[in-house]
């Protein structure tokens, strides 16, 4: 869940101009191939890219018969094989399988947000009869979700509606792109409003589905505009600050540190989180004295999380002078101290809280705790945690120098959510090698 900084102190770094529209392939869509199963064919923001609802996916290169796939994130060709007819032709083949294009019915349209005009599209499978509908919350970053978003077509091909819409400052939005949760919440209850209105008598039951900084969101969106079911995926029950302070711990301590390393890094984290809090307004001294105090340690170059290393790479004095032009580029309005417990505690739907084992970028020990807490007070919360997948529920494979790199989405977890959308449950069925926490 990144929220603010990347490459801290180069002006123009956090732009806040709107990504150049990305052209759609004529190829996307979901397909049906020959022995039942659903291909889906999109793009990406790494390019054009192909999943199947088991978590297997790979990036496409090229068009035609001259079409090549490489496995998950790797960058390895997969053995694989998908060649395309012609544009418009509604052809495709995959693993030698011939494929039938998945129609859906598509309503586009604009709607009121909070002061700004959205662009959202309902997708409904064909037919006439009531369906769950799918609101889309995604999490942080300033792309454009009616592109890039393979829920829209995956969810209809089983039967189950999506609304999915640019957040502000993307896509075809208007606006300035923020991670302001309770602007991003006040919108999303408005495209709520919008799919109850756009579906009318299809509706059979509204779902936020929330994933990394959606997981804040969608929860406040459901206080403002009630839904029946909440999923929320790879989010935290803890608040942005507490975030950063648990990534920079798990680094330390990944890093092969003790208690005291620990101590210290999580001063360090303390630190920095009160200036990003302050809209780097104050904070200064107290940063200076603790990285004054730790600068020499062995393990102070293995404090990363989602802002303190950046920050700590540069003198105090820098990140000062250069705090006016910080403040406007990098903070983006991020609700740092959101308390999420609170939210959740007023709610009274089913919620669905997939969790990541091993997220680097998100560590669920926390939440996996407030969850249980949660469940004991009675609260409608099904807890579903993906051992040994990181942020996305995406299996890895860890590279000799500690980075991992993705190789595929984990089993049964689309299905967890297609499920749960449809029913407001589970099934009683093993999703992968998922464990059931708690009730």
């Amino acid at each position: 869940m990144k929220h603010a900084l990347t490459a801290l102190l180069v002006l123009g770094a956090c732009s806040t101009v709107r990504e150049a529209p990305v052209a759609e392939s004529c190829h996307t869509g979901s397909w049906r191939l020959q022995d039942s199963r659903i291909l889906d064919v999109g793009m990406s923001t790494d390019g054009l890219r192909w999943r199947l609802p088991d978590g297997r996916t790979g990036l496409i290169t090229g068009d035609g018969q001259d079409a090549r796939s490489t496995s998950g994130w790797t960058g390895r060709p997969d053995p694989h094989t998908i060649a395309f007819g012609e544009c418009g032709a509604g052809a495709l083949s995959f693993d030698g399988q011939a494929a039938t294009l998945i129609r859906h019915d598509v309503q586009e349209t604009t709607f009121q947000g909070q002061d700004e005009t959205l662009f959202g599209r309902l997708v409904l499978p064909a037919g006439e009869g009531p369906v769950p509908v799918v609101v889309q919350v995604h999490g942080s970053g300033s792309w454009s979700a009616t592109t890039f978003l393979a829920r829209q077509r995956m969810l209809p091909s089983e039967g189950i509606g999506v609304f999915v819409y640019d957040k502000r400052g993307t896509g075809r939005s208007t606006g300035t792109y923020t991670q302001d949760f309770h602007l991003l919440a006040a919108d999303a209850a408005a495209a709520a409003r919008e799919a109850r209105r756009l579906a009318g008598s299809r509706l059979g039951a509204l779902v936020y589905e929330g994933v990394s900084q959606g997981g804040w969101v969608a929860p406040l969106a459901a206080a403002i505009e009630p839904a029946d079911r909440i999923i929320v995926g790879y989010g935290l029950t803890v608040s942005p600050l507490e975030e950063n302070r648990s990534e920079v711990l798990l680094n330390v301590s990944e890093a092969g540190y003790g208690s005291d390393a620990l101590e210290g890094a999580g001063e360090l984290a303390d630190a920095t989180g009160a200036v990003i809090a302050s809209d780097f307004t104050s904070g200064f001294r107290e940063l200076a004295e603790v990285r004054k105090r730790y600068r020499s340690e062995p393990w102070f170059d293995a404090v990363q999380g989602e802002f303190t290393g950046e920050m700590l790479s540069y003198p105090t004095w820098l990140v000062q002078l250069t705090a006016p032009v910080i403040g406007r580029r990098a903070n983006r309005g991020t609700t740092w101290q959101h308390a999420p417990l609170p939210v959740l505690r007023s709610l009274d739907v089913p919620i669905l809280w997939v969790l990541a084992g091993s997220d680097r970028e998100a560590p669920p020990e926390q939440t996996r705790t407030d969850l249980l807490r949660l469940q004991g007070e009675g609260r409608r919360i099904t807890i579903l945690e993906f051992p040994d997948t990181d942020h996305g529920i995406l299996e890895f494979e860890t590279l000799p120098d500690g980075r991992r790199v993705n190789t595929r989405g984990a089993e049964g977890y689309f299905s967890a959510v297609a499920d749960f959308a449809r029913d407001g449950r589970l099934a009683p069925v093993q999703y992968g090698n998922a464990v059931l926490i708690g009730n």
